[in-house]
């Protein structure tokens, strides 16, 4: 069986000296994204892991994800079907570290580390945060959905061009305030993650 480890995808990216990291952690959680697997294992997926990181509430925020790409695939409504739970990403479930106690959408979550599934629709997805945050991302069966704190759903919007890799970023939406972005294919979901309660 592979053993199971935290691994800090920015020290993957980091250069010898690691001056990029800080030298001491700044939130009341590991900042870390959970792999299932070794280091060495990340290399040779083909869905790379990646996070996002930004403060919110005097403190980081940050989502891990893996990246999987289109590779001339029907994504949404065909790879992802609609009506359907859908890991948000691929291999490990996709987490956000939540440092502070926050509002995604118009859950009330404290502090603590979520995983995030979809069921995306033609002009709409559910998004559904999860206490079982160190997991692979699938199945999304009865199991895992017992553990769920709660959902929004955020109309969709058309992109400009098409995202060939699934992409995630946290914007600045206003005081204590961020855009969870989600874009693929031709596809943009957004959702507000405010600091308090």
């Amino acid at each position: 069986m592979t053993p199971f480890a935290i691994v800090l995808v920015g020290a993957l990216l980091a250069s010898p000296s690691g001056s990029h990291h800080p030298s001491h952690a700044m939130a009341v959680l590991d900042t870390g994204c959970w792999v299932r697997g070794s280091r060495a294992s990340l290399s040779s997926r083909a869905s790379p892991l990646d996070s996002v990181v930004a403060r919110l509430g005097g403190a980081e925020v940050k989502v891990c994800y893996g990246r999987p790409s289109a590779r001339g695939r029907a994504i949404m409504g065909g790879l992802v079907p609609f009506g359907e739970p859908w890991r948000l990403g691929a291999n490990e479930a996709t987490t956000i570290h939540l440092p502070v106690a926050a509002r995604f959408g118009d859950v009330a979550l404290k502090p603590g580390v979520y995983s995030l599934y979809a069921i995306p629709g033609p002009s709409s997805w559910q998004i559904v945060l999860n206490e079982s945050a160190e997991r692979w991302g699938i199945p999304v069966d009865g199991g895992v959905r017992a553990h769920d704190v709660g959902s929004v759903t955020m109309p969709s919007e058309r992109t400009d061009a098409p995202i060939e890799t699934l992409t995630m970023r946290l914007e600045p939406a206003g005081a204590d305030a961020l855009a969870l972005v989600v874009e693929w294919e031709r596809t943009r979901v957004r959702v507000t993650v405010k600091a308090g309660k």
